[in-house]
């Protein structure tokens, strides 16, 4: 069947990584996947976290939100709640991982770098969105910290490799790359894909949503995640260079 907005199976939608987005953090990007928009803000402070100090290690955290209108329906901020989500924690968390798979934290010192990724404009794949972005971003704060001697080793040697993800999922039995929401929402299979710019997998995430899946369908959504992941390191690296 035909995509909702036209697209081959195996393609992305337009993807935009503008930096220096804003003007006060080490580090910004605004991430853009199609519709979805994501805001990633790396900041570097010094000192870790507590239980860290002494290590003579950084750290690398991440916090991820929603603004109130970002999806068709507001929904209240989780600030006015008086709690995090379960959702988003683990959204931020997965965040943190992946990105800290990427770093020496050695070479930090002890100094961390927060990352920011809010929502702007949710359309499918945010989180997957909020890891390429916050990459990007992390890569202008470790730069940052370079040009102040402040970072322990060369930069490609900091950040030995490059993060990206992206969502797969089966729909209408066809494996597809990069679900926009009105696919997401349907999709039997959902699945999001976190690579190193090698190719090799951070992290899988998949859920068979309206049932098991075969072990061929894994594979063709792996096989899709790793060619998404792909040209999402290139695009990551055009924009590093502009």
């Amino acid at each position: 069947m035909a995509r909702p907005d036209g697209r081959a199976a195996d393609q992305l939608r337009p993807v935009t990584l503008s930096r220096r987005w804003s003007i006060h953090p080490e580090g910004s990007v605004l991430v853009e996947f199609g519709n979805t928009r994501v805001l990633c803000t790396a900041s570097v402070t010094e000192g870790v976290p507590r239980w860290r100090k002494g290590s003579g290690l950084g750290w690398v955290t991440a916090e991820y939100a929603m603004l109130p209108r970002a999806t068709n329906t507001r929904g209240d901020r989780e600030s006015v709640k008086g709690k995090v989500g379960g959702r988003t924690q683990e959204i931020s968390r997965l965040i943190g991982r992946s990105l800290r798979a990427c770093i020496d934290l050695k070479a930090l010192g002890e100094n961390s770098i927060v990352l920011d990724c809010d929502v702007l404009q949710a359309d499918g794949g945010t989180r997957t969105a909020a890891i390429t972005g916050a990459y990007v971003a992390l890569h202008d704060a470790v730069t940052w910290l370079a040009e102040r001697k402040a970072l322990a080793g060369k930069i490609e040697k900091v950040l030995h490799t490059s993060i990206q993800a992206v969502s797969v999922g089966i729909i209408d039995g066809e494996a597809r790359l990069d679900l926009m929401y009105d696919e997401d929402v349907t999709a039997e299979v959902d699945m999001n894909v976190v690579c190193t710019g090698a190719g090799d997998f951070v992290e899988v995430q998949g859920t068979g949503e309206n049932g098991v899946f075969r072990r061929a369908q894994l594979d063709a959504m792996l096989d899709l995640g790793v060619l998404g992941c792909a040209e999402l390191a290139a695009a990551q690296q055009k924009a590093l260079a502009a």
